[in-house]
């Protein structure tokens, strides 16, 4: 099976018209940017960036690209969005992204994250048009039960906090209209191709959102502070933002290169998480962020009593690799080390952000340092790690 992640893989999206939703966020900056070096045509429909910097901004993608400012809660201006562009896929990222952002604004992120999503769906359904779309939830859509067993995409669905149960209500909402209205085997009938994806803690160069683990590190290493760590032995599924965003594209390209027969077998949900071996706590996320910087400290502080927030999280993606031919790249080490080297190469030259194509430069160079590497084969896994969750020793015995 093939599951080095060449860019033969995605060659169909030369010249195919793609929309964004959610393209001037962090993941939908990096996206945007491989899909326009892969030769795509892309639109995208977003509110204004969410952070200074700026991600999108830095790297000038608004000249580049069909730019539509506009709220996925507004359907009628969504649906003569999808109109005029005609998709051959949409992949959906708006939403509100942040769980302590949850706890302040409950009502938006249900909002935002559920009946944003429906208001995609019922556009897509409006105007009646056959399109691939790949819907883009979270790893925190599930129960968590604070067990070491990775989730799989049948298990329960639900959410503590504000945003995971947006996630968690998303993905049933996603489901209800797959069945009603897009049902797979009607493929034929409808054109419509839906599938869901569940990401793990995604992190890398170009995230500036405030009380997310990463980039509060960057900033108190650039200010010469203390990293404040609220929850040191809290773990998490960590991933490059390139790694789930290469799944999202193999299972796009999986939708868009299908017969109405075939393609059903991917209108599903996929959790696109890292290797067991990336499953790290905090305390280490962080120490390993300072050696890789070079130089830091930091200390424990007083976590906030009043928002919950779960201590253990994996990701099973077993799924993802035997429908998919997908397999993360980066080991912790190798994700750190380039999370860190973006945004140390973006300090030394700050004077000439704007006044240079450096930043994109570089961004590239890491898309494509990803795209030409190869994946870590499940039997390596096994022999590094004979007590893993990820693939079952006793499968590959068979």
């Amino acid at each position: 099976m093939e599951t080095s992640g060449s860019s033969g893989i995605y060659d169909i999206y030369k010249s195919k018209k793609v929309l964004i939703t959610g393209h001037t966020g962090f993941k939908g900056s990096w996206l945007t940017l491989w899909l326009k070096e892969l030769g795509a045509r892309v639109f995208g429909y977003a509110l204004d960036p969410p952070t200074n910097p700026s991600l999108f901004e830095l790297l000038d993608l608004e000249k580049e690209i069909d730019h539509e400012i506009g709220d996925v809660r507004d359907l009628e201006q969504l649906k003569k969005c999808i109109q005029r562009v005609k998709p051959d896929i949409i992949f959906h990222l708006a939403a509100q992204s942040l769980v302590g952002k949850s706890y302040e604004e409950p009502l938006e992120t249900i909002h935002v994250n559920t009946f944003g999503t429906v208001n995609l769906l019922e556009a897509v359904r409006q105007v009646g048009l056959g399109v691939a779309i790949v819907l883009i939830t979270s790893d925190k859509c599930y129960e968590n039960k604070e067990w070491v067993f990775g989730y799989r995409e049948t298990d329960t669905l639900g959410g503590h906090d504000p945003y995971s149960a947006s996630k968690a209500a998303t993905e049933v909402l996603i489901s209800s209209w797959r069945n009603s209205f897009f049902n797979p085997d009607a493929i034929k009938e409808h054109g419509v191709r839906v599938a869901s994806a569940r990401a793990g803690n995604v992190i890398g160069g170009g995230d500036w959102s405030k009380n997310r683990i990463v980039p509060d590190c960057i900033r108190d290493l650039q200010n010469h502070t203390f990293i404040s760590v609220r929850n040191p032995y809290s773990t998490r599924p960590w991933q490059h933002v390139l790694e789930p965003l290469s799944g999202y594209l193999q299972l796009g390209a999986k939708l868009l290169g299908s017969s109405s027969e075939d393609a059903a077998f991917f209108c599903e949900a996929f959790n696109f998480g890292p290797h067991v071996t990336n499953n790290k706590n905090v305390k280490e996320l962080v120490e390993e962020i300072i050696e890789s910087w070079g130089s830091g400290s930091w200390k424990w502080i007083s976590p906030d009593k009043a928002n919950y927030e779960s201590g253990l999280l994996n990701l099973s993606i077993d799924k993802a690799y035997h429908k998919l031919g997908w397999l993360p790249k980066w080991n912790f080490s190798d994700t750190i080390a380039r999370t860190v080297e973006w945004y140390q190469t973006v300090e030394s030259h700050q004077k000439f952000l704007h006044e240079s194509t450096m930043i994109r430069d570089f961004t590239i160079k890491q898309i494509r340092a990803h795209q030409a590497a190869r994946s870590i084969s499940p039997q390596t896994l096994l022999a590094q790690e004979p007590t893993s969750n990820f693939l079952t020793k006793q499968f590959y015995e068979k």
